[in-house]
């Protein structure tokens, strides 16, 4: 077995030439098969295919048993704290739509396991033609910051059903034609901003009085480094394209 980090998966699959590659998803039952044609089903798949990948090249990983959370790789198994592999997947004509983490698991976890913050997302735009044949377009490694943005009414981009939050949301990080609210700049401003949402928040408010102290302590017993991280209310304004802004999210 071999030891790959995530960079090294990302550089092997395009030294594989994986934009040249072509795929279906076949399903049967019984007497009947059949290729799927819904563009949805891919996102899921992909990380089935990710894992038939490394055992194939025979690369050594572990699987994360908890599925709401990233990663889903371990790509050093002996020490589950480095090395960590989330792998995304989006329709490349439509804009990303995936769930990066569920927004209060994701905030107490981080406290827990600041070393979350390091993990490498590997992230397929891919396409289905209308015969069910799968491509890959792009291909992205990214941090959780280089990938994420705030909204309109919340500090991150959201998923919010009655005013209730639930999973952090994706940016458009490939381009900037029409952008309203640009990605992050660096970790400490996305930090700033999940800092705010846990405020805003009323299912995590409570906690907000304590969260950046218990924090920055956990960051800096694992990491040996302080982080100086900026009050939203200082920065907020910033990730606001003012002449396009959006009203609706």
């Amino acid at each position: 077995m071999k030891m790959l980090t995530a960079q090294g998966v990302y550089d092997a699959l395009k030294t594989e030439h994986i934009f040249d590659l072509k795929g279906q998803i076949k399903f049967y039952l019984g007497d009947v098969d059949i290729v799927v044609k819904q563009k949805d089903v891919v996102g899921n798949i992909m990380q089935e295919w990710l894992q038939g990948w490394l055992g194939k090249r025979g690369v050594k990983y572990s699987t994360n048993e908890n599925s709401q959370m990233p990663p889903d790789f371990f790509l050093t198994p002996d020490d589950k704290t480095c090395n960590l592999l989330e792998v995304k997947a989006f329709n490349r004509n439509a804009s990303p739509g995936f769930d990066i983490a569920d927004f209060r698991m994701y905030a107490e976890e981080v406290i827990k396991k600041p070393y979350m913050l390091d993990v490498d997302y590997l992230i397929f735009g891919y396409d289905m033609s209308g015969d069910g044949v799968v491509t890959i377009k792009d291909m992205w490694l990214k941090k959780v910051w280089q990938i994420t943005r705030r909204m309109r009414k919340w500090p991150l981009n959201l998923q919010v059903k009655a005013n209730v939050v639930h999973k952090i949301r994706p940016g458009v990080w490939y381009s900037k034609a029409n952008q309203v609210y640009p990605i992050f700049t660096c970790l400490e401003h996305f930090l700033s901003a999940l800092e705010e949402t846990v405020y805003q928040n009323p299912k995590t408010h409570e906690t907000a009085g304590t969260w950046r102290s218990t924090f920055l302590d956990s960051y800096f017993k694992f990491y040996g480094k302080k982080l100086d991280i900026p009050r939203w209310q200082d920065i907020g304004e910033t990730y606001i394209l003012k002449k396009t802004e959006n009203k609706k999210n």
